[in-house]
Formats: C-alpha cells, sequence, structure tokens
C-alpha cells in the first residue's frame, strides 16, 4: 500500500465552483441569450432532427453549430491534455484560461441581432464550447466521476449510490451518493445567482464567472494536502 496525494483539481472544493459556474451559464443562456439551455446537448440534437425532419436545413444547421462546438471542446481539452501535461502549470489551467478567454468575449456581444448578426447564437455556441471544455477536464471528485455543467448523469449516479448503500450498508456509497446531491446543489446554487445577476446586468453577467474560473485557477497550484492508501 501506498500514500497517494490527491490533487486540487479532483477536490469537492474546486467542483463546486465549477457547478455553480454551470448553473449560472445555463440560466445565462436562457435569460439572456434566447431561452435556450446551451451547456447539455441532448435539446440542441432533437431540435435538430426535428428540423431536418421538416425540411428546415437553415434552422437544422443553426442547432448543429453547438453540437460541433461540444465537439471541438472535447477534442481541444484532450489536445491540451496531451501537450500540456507536463508543463509549468496544471494542464487544466490552460483550460481555464481559454474559458476565461470565451467567457469575456460573450460578455462583449449584444443581444439578439446586430447588423443582421445573430450575437445570441454566436453566443450559445461559445457557451457550448465552454461547456464542454470543462466537462471534459474536470471529471472526477474524489473518487467518483460525474459533470460539473449538466445533472441528469449525477442525479442517476447519486440514486444508483443510494441503491447500493441500502443493500450494502457500506458508508463508502452512501458517500458518494452526497457528493453527486452536492455537485447537484452547487449547480442550483449557480442557476439562482445566476438568475439575479443576469436580470441585472444581461449579457455582461457572464463577466462574474470569472472570479470563479481566476479561483480555480489560483487553487489549482496547490495540492489538496490529503491523502488516500491505494494498492501498489
Amino acid at each position: 500500500m501506498e500514500k497517494q496525494r490527491l490533487k486540487m483539481y479532483e477536490s469537492f472544493f474546486v467542483g463546486a465552483i465549477l457547478a455553480v459556474i454551470g448553473g449560472y451559464l445555463d440560466a445565462y443562456t436562457y435569460i439572456a441569450r434566447g431561452q435556450v439551455f446551451a451547456n447539455a446537448q441532448t435539446g440542441n440534437v432533437v431540435l435538430l432532427g426535428l428540423r431536418a425532419a421538416d425540411g428546415e436545413w437553415a434552422r437544422a444547421l443553426m442547432y448543429l453549430m453547438p453540437i460541433i462546438a461540444f465537439a471541438l471542446g472535447i477534442f481541444l481539452s484532450e489536445s491540451v491534455r496531451r501537450h500540456f501535461d507536463k508543463g509549468k502549470l496544471h494542464w487544466q489551467q490552460y483550460i481555464i484560461l481559454l474559458e476565461l478567454a470565451v467567457i469575456t468575449i460573450v460578455s462583449l456581444f449584444p443581444r439578439g441581432m446586430y447588423n443582421n448578426v445573430n450575437f445570441d447564437t454566436i453566443s450559445n455556441i461559445m457557451v457550448s464550447f465552454v461547456c464542454s471544455l470543462q466537462v471534459q477536464s474536470f471529471r472526477r471528485i474524489r473518487n467518483i466521476t460525474c459533470a460539473t455543467t449538466m445533472c441528469t448523469g449525477n442525479l442517476r449516479s447519486a440514486l444508483e449510490a443510494l441503491d447500493k448503500y441500502k443493500t450494502t450498508r457500506e458508508s463508502k456509497f452512501l458517500h458518494d451518493a452526497g457528493k453527486f446531491f452536492g455537485i447537484v446543489l452547487f449547480f442550483i446554487i449557480g442557476a439562482v445567482i445566476s438568475t439575479f445577476l443576469t436580470r441585472l446586468f444581461m449579457e455582461k453577467s457572464s463577466l462574474f464567472c470569472a472570479g470563479g474560473l481566476l479561483l480555480v485557477f489560483i487553487i489549482l497550484f496547490f495540492d489538496s494536502g490529503m491523502s488516500k492508501r491505494t494498492e501498489k
């Protein structure tokens, strides 16, 4: 047996901050960017199919673009991991910096149409890109795999862990369920905060995510100071 230090990018604290940001961005795009949930792509896939079935190819393309942006974010995240895994910064810190840049650009875009350009659509595509970067780069909290930009999988995993606890009475499963439910709770908190701030500042309110991202960037310079035992 040997001790292995837990890294801060797998800490519940970092996961909670990122979940707040995930919930914030989902509420932001809904309130300020045309009532669209840009974090997850299920809705876009369904609407793409509906528009394609009706022969509305131009509108179908509108729903295809955020899906493509999400895919590009996954590929870019993996590329950053491969090329910067041994750099001076954690490779996740490069991802955070990219998220910061994209969110800042989104805050500069006006709402709706301007000079025949739909900036809400462009903003939603960029938020989809940001969320794909985040969901691919921060996938673990301690010993569980979860998402900080959507809730369905976390809810399923939480209930599955509860069922395993009911069957085995092993406290590990109860702790896992608590982590999953905690991430969902912080996602909700992010949506609540976003509701108030986005109604006040509209498109500029995406900048409030920058504070959380900067905090994560700084935290990643430090180890968690906690340890776990793993088999050799």
